[in-house]
């Protein structure tokens, strides 16, 4: 006997509003209005004979059998939209959605994407840049990578990953105009920051137990790559996390004039979305593998 299929059109109604567990956010999404999603949520309860979603003021959450089906229906329509772009020709058939802040892209992951391209040639990285915390995000992502245990979703379990600290980098001709062999030296130079981590001069002096002093200027970017960049060019110092200078240390570009004053920072985490499907967890054990090698010393 064939079996009988349940409305499709309903089907991924209900697994764009379980995804984000909202049914304003699966509206957006599909493109449709608030009303159309519910409709189509309550018509394929009324064909499965159960409650999907425990609906409240202002949110919705699965109930047992809503994450029951969730599991079962997101897996099928991932392999119906895998099975359909394979036959179409449009390259990898899996992919993984990595969220992180424009910084973090530039300076750590992309550098280092063509080793996890090489070990995973199947699964495509698809990198979804944003400012935004983890439980604000506009785009639907697998993986997400961020400082700190604040502004992340509830529903996803965080992992812990990169210890950080900062320190003075530069260019090397900077030092070679005006040495920095201490840290009132630094009055003679430009100082850079960024808009997001604009008080980082003043914790790091306060933290290593440096008075405020007056400076040849400063410069101030939108984002902390930016930052990077102009310290690479020799516009100046920057105070910059460890984990997003180890290139630019390794190869020269930029050196640290006082390696033994450092200030901790907030520990990077990354979080797996719930429903995230193998290649993510490739990607988690990759990123996993990357940072036992760092621990031994590794770029």
């Amino acid at each position: 006997m064939t079996m009988r299929l349940p409305p499709l059109n309903a089907v991924r109604a209900f697994a764009a509003a379980a995804r984000h567990q909202s049914f304003t956010r699966a509206a957006a999404e599909l493109h449709v209005t608030h009303g159309a999603i519910s409709r189509q949520i309550r018509k394929l309860e009324d064909y499965l004979g159960v409650v999907l979603f425990e609906r409240r003021i202002r949110q919705v959450s699965l109930t047992l059998e809503g994450q029951q089906f969730f599991a079962e229906a997101a897996a099928a329509l991932d392999q119906i939209a895998a099975a359909a772009q394979a036959l179409m020709g449009r390259g990898p058939a899996l992919a993984v959605r990595i969220n992180v802040r424009p910084s973090f892209a530039v300076r750590w992951l992309i550098p280092r994407l063509p080793a996890f391209v090489a070990q995973h040639p199947g699964i495509e990285p698809q990198v979804v840049t944003s400012t935004r915390a983890p439980d604000q995000a506009v785009d639907e992502f697998d993986v997400a990578i961020r400082r700190g245990l604040d502004g992340w979703p509830s529903s996803i379990r965080l992992r812990p990953f990169l210890e950080d600290e900062a320190f003075i980098v530069g260019a090397p001709a900077l030092f070679e105009a005006q040495p920095v062999a201490e840290p009132g030296a630094l009055g003679a130079h430009v100082l850079l920051s960024s808009r997001t981590r604009k008080q980082d001069w003043d914790d790091w002096k306060k933290h290593v137990g440096v008075a405020r002093q007056k400076t040849a200027g400063r410069l101030q970017f939108d984002h902390l790559h930016f930052v990077l960049q102009a310290a690479v060019d020799g516009l100046g110092f920057a105070l910059a996390p460890a984990s997003l200078v180890g290139n630019d240390l390794a190869s020269g570009r930029l050196q640290c004039p006082l390696p033994d004053l450092r200030m901790p920072l907030s520990r990077y985490y990354y979080g797996l979305a719930p429903n995230a499907a193998a290649e993510a967890r490739s990607f988690a054990a990759w990123l996993d593998a990357e940072l036992a090698m760092q621990a031994r010393g590794g770029f």
